[in-house]
């Protein structure tokens, strides 16, 4: 294709009026409109971020071109060299992307440009839609929003692509405010193979259609991509490359700049953030293959897809295959970039390649460098890995419960918030190293909540013998710990599930045990436990409490109490066990109420229901009967007040 044809096919005027009579009118989906009506009205202060969308998505239809040529050589026909042309026309203030990849018939059309296929964009309008303001017009430039980013500059978008092997063309065409219309496009002015898209610009972006913008702009965001980019100025100007299609991740290490890679990275990723950490390596030995993958600064949007299976790209000898194998284990699905095989079959079908030997040996290759590359980072600067694991470490966990053949290299990764560690991050390392006499287990306790975790009963007795606790926060934590993990022959003990063993270490000082039960408390528990029969599995007296009268534990045989409550909300669990009640026999309360004489049973009746549901308080849960509680509460006050 000369370049004079390239800018003669670049109107789309004659082509909407020869197939306007026959134009269909189709809604865009819901979450399309939202997402429009968003790039928009929104006040974005970078709206640069359209052109290395539609540059990566030209790109990648080069790509998928390449592939199914390996199979199809015909689709080349002519023309097999990729390139992505793009041509400005100030005069009518417009914007040309061409291509010359796989390119789309009718029905891919409607798919591709008229619904959301990736469930982390439609992850990004939720997070949106929940923010206000300036916040959320600055979160569209954190995500990459794809083709829709075009009508950030543009008032319409018209599309024009032919599928490659294919005599039809068809025309795509929108002024994003709902709708767009779809129609046969005429073959004359339609790409002999690949997609135009034409950006018809507002008036406050017609600074796109300047030449030296565009290389600019190439140059700072788009100058990795593995396919060559033509600027073209002027009708009758033959195109020149401002970027040669080098893939970078083929480049040494030492000939790529810390600015190259952070714009590689924001494609790959969609993400505007700077790169946590940068893994760029080649492997040689029985496979070869190179790897260039990022650990980002700022959680992607998807994260916590449950259909997300990781997004790391695979290609072969430098042909993308697909960005659905499961590369790295779903516990890393964080990181972003790209392997690229010297060793697969090109004639492997997609969904075999997930079965192939040497993707497992990829996988087994690349996880190991990236824990590696991670505890090296940990080791040299503890600063950085902190934020690493501030945003991942709920994510690096679920591989405790998932992947016992790496469950030491997670430990060892693992970082806790604990009641020794004052809001920093601890190591297990750190915690081993202060074990107390006697102690055989590292004990943790499991919540949803810092802060209520830090303020729990149950760690009094703990607190006093100065042991340390975990505190546990996150949902996967619940899990793994139950799954017979050890450190150094250490197991992982819940303080509120089971008997407390503290009778074995000391109290500080030389103090002696604490004192146990007098016959008095001792008969008032078992008055308790009578009273509460129906929902206490048992009433003892406690080791754990030293400053609140009453709380609850799982028994020894039961599973921990935050566990089952997980299980219980998400309807996975029967019927819940009855907890333990424990009773600090040493608090002024409960001695007190173990002298109420036998006139008094109502009252102790009323109080046995009373300390219940204040452990259940105490542990986040509301009472059992709030209005059998009000009417308890109501009756103990009149009587302290002499009522």
């Amino acid at each position: 294709m000369s370049a004079s044809n390239i800018a003669r096919e670049a109107s789309p005027s004659t082509m909407t009026e020869v197939t306007e009579a026959i134009a269909t009118t189709h809604s865009f989906e819901a979450d399309v409109a939202k997402l429009l009506h968003l790039m928009v009205h929104s006040v974005y202060s970078d709206k640069d971020v359209f052109l290395r969308e539609l540059i990566s998505n030209a790109a990648d239809a080069c790509e998928k071109l390449r592939y199914e040529a390996i199979s199809q050589p015909a689709l080349l026909g002519e023309d097999p060299q990729p390139r992505i042309t793009i041509i400005p026309d100030a005069d009518s203030r417009r914007l040309t992307l061409d291509d010359n990849g796989i390119g789309m018939d009718g029905a891919e059309m409607i798919e591709a440009l008229g619904t959301i296929a990736r469930s982390g964009t439609k992850a990004f309008m939720d997070r949106i839609a929940a923010t206000r303001g300036v916040e959320g017009s600055q979160l569209i430039g954190q995500f990459g929003v794809g083709f829709y980013s075009a009508f950030m500059v543009a008032d319409r978008v018209d599309v024009v692509s032919r599928r490659a092997g294919s005599d039809s063309a068809a025309l795509w065409s929108s002024d994003g405010l709902g709708s767009y219309t779809l129609a046969p496009a005429d073959t004359a002015d339609a790409p002999a193979r690949g997609t135009r898209v034409i950006l018809h610009l507002k008036e406050d972006a017609a600074s796109y259609t300047d030449s030296a913008t565009i290389e600019r702009l190439v140059k700072a965001q788009s100058g990795h991509v593995p396919v060559p980019l033509f600027l073209q100025e002027g009708p009758d100007a033959e195109p020149r490359e401002i970027a040669d299609g080098a893939a970078l991740w083929m480049r040494p290490k030492s000939d790529v700049t810390r600015e190259e890679y952070a714009d590689f990275y924001r494609s790959v990723a969609g993400q505007f953030d700077e790169p946590a950490l940068t893994i760029h390596y080649r492997a040689e030995g029985r496979y070869e293959y190179s790897v260039l993958a990022f650990i980002p600064q700022t959680k992607p949007f998807d994260l916590f897809d449950p259909e997300g299976a990781g997004r790391m790209k695979l290609y072969v000898r430098r042909i993308f295959i697909t960005d659905e194998a499961q590369i790295v284990p779903r516990y890393l699905r964080f990181v972003r970039g790209l392997v690229d095989s010297a060793d697969l079959p090109l004639n492997l079908s997609r969904e075999m390649i997930q079965d192939s030997p040497i993707l497992a040996a990829i996988q087994t290759g690349l996880t190991h460098r990236l824990l590696g590359d991670l505890e090296k980072m940990s080791n040299e600067d503890a600063p950085a890995y902190f934020k690493v694991w501030d945003n991942f470490g709920a994510v690096i966990k679920e591989g405790l419960y998932e992947d016992y053949a790496r469950r030491a290299t997670l430990l060892g990764l693992a970082r806790f918030k604990t009641t020794d560690s004052d809001g920093e991050w601890r190591s297990l390392k750190d915690y081993a190293a202060g074990l107390k006499e006697n102690q055989t287990a590292i004990y943790y306790v499991v919540g949803n909540d810092l802060e209520r975790l830090s303020s729990s009963p149950q760690l009094e007795g703990f607190r006093a013998r100065g042991i340390e606790v975990l505190l546990l926060a996150d949902q996967i934590d619940s899990f793994w710990v139950t799954a017979g993990v050890d450190y150094e022959g250490k197991p992982f003990k819940s303080i509120t599930q089971g008997l407390s063993d503290l009778s074995l270490i000391p109290l500080p000082g030389g103090e002696g045990q604490q004192a146990g039960a007098t016959p008095e408390v001792t008969s008032f528990m078992e008055f308790v436990k009578a009273t509460l029969g129906d929902v206490v599995s048992d009433v003892r007296a406690s080791e754990r409490l030293t400053e609140s009268a009453v709380c609850l534990v799982a028994s020894e045989q039961g599973m921990d109490r935050q566990l089952e409550k997980l299980l219980a909300s998400a309807g996975q669990l029967p019927a819940a066990t009855k907890p333990v009640l424990e009773i600090n026999p040493r608090h002024a309360l409960i001695g007190s109420l173990s002298r109420l004489g036998n006139d008094d049973q109502s009252l102790r009746a009323d109080a046995a229901h009373l300390l219940f549901d204040e452990a259940r308080i105490a542990d986040g849960e509301m009472p059992v009967d709030p209005r059998a509680f009000s009417g308890r509460l109501g009756r103990v006050i009149g009587r302290a007040v002499g009522e």
